[in-house]
């Protein structure tokens, strides 16, 4: 069950070096070790609630190097440009969330929204919705792996879009899961209907994700669970097998 509480800002240590940041429900990870990188920026007008959370830890802001979006998405895209007024950052997303047709975005009918946002009236606001593949240094294709908290490997886990990742640190048991699988209280579910873009992708995703060992689960939406998550996972897969 969402809280009310959860809408509040706040911050939460997950593991040593790792900071969840949650603005208006959307979260953000800060990994805080020789350089800093930020997974996901949140909605737009976050970035003043996360350069004062890197004072806050004795860092500068200007020490965000990376930014990993784990897709492409305005709840999770939307701070990056004024986070990049105070940073000089590079930009990693997957090829599939950027690099697409002329008038398509990555939500549901995004044909069809992508053509009402061709229009000269509504084109301002295309740039709000999405990550522009101009802005975007890094294109993954899965199976990367970044030098932070012991090796993080890209785990492609399309779905909720065609380029959604999940980022497994094996040394801490841990998975940064974005929107790939949702999580309500302590039960882990689909991602929401209403703004995936293929839910047989986002079930073979979740099998997927459940081969891993995972010990904690981080997702774009609500608290970490802390423990068993890998557990969890296998509940959730198996109940889509069983359909």
């Amino acid at each position: 069950m969402v809280r009310i509480s959860d809408f509040r800002p706040y911050t939460l240590e997950v593991i040593p070096g790792l900071h969840q940041i949650s603005i208006r429900y959307a979260n953000m990870f800060l990994v805080a070790e020789k350089s800093l990188t930020l997974i996901d920026t949140g909605f737009r007008g976050s970035a003043p609630a996360v350069i004062e959370f890197v004072r806050k830890l004795g860092r500068k802001p200007e020490e965000i190097g990376l930014v990993i979006v784990t897709h492409n998405h305005l709840d999770h895209t939307g701070g990056l440009e004024d986070l990049r007024k105070v940073a000089d950052i590079k930009v990693a997303a997957h090829r599939a969330d950027v690099n697409i047709p002329d008038g398509i975005i990555p939500y549901p009918a995004g044909d069809h929204l992508g053509r009402i946002l061709k229009s000269r009236v509504f084109s301002p606001l295309r740039r709000h919705l999405v990550l522009d593949e101009s802005a975007v240094d890094i294109k993954m294709e899965g199976g990367e792996v970044f030098d932070l908290l012991g090796g993080m490997r890209v785990v492609p886990t399309p779905g909720h879009t065609a380029g959604s990742i999940s980022l497994y640190a094996p040394a801490h048991k841990l998975l940064i899961a974005g929107d790939a699988v949702n999580k309500r209280g302590d039960v882990l579910r689909m991602p929401l209907k209403t703004v995936s873009t293929d839910l047989k992708e986002a079930a073979a995703s979740i099998r997927r994700m459940a081969e891993l060992e995972v010990e904690i689960l981080c997702v774009g939406h609500g608290r970490p669970l802390m423990r068993n998550a890998g557990a969890s996972l296998r509940v959730l897969a198996a109940k889509l097998n069983s359909r």
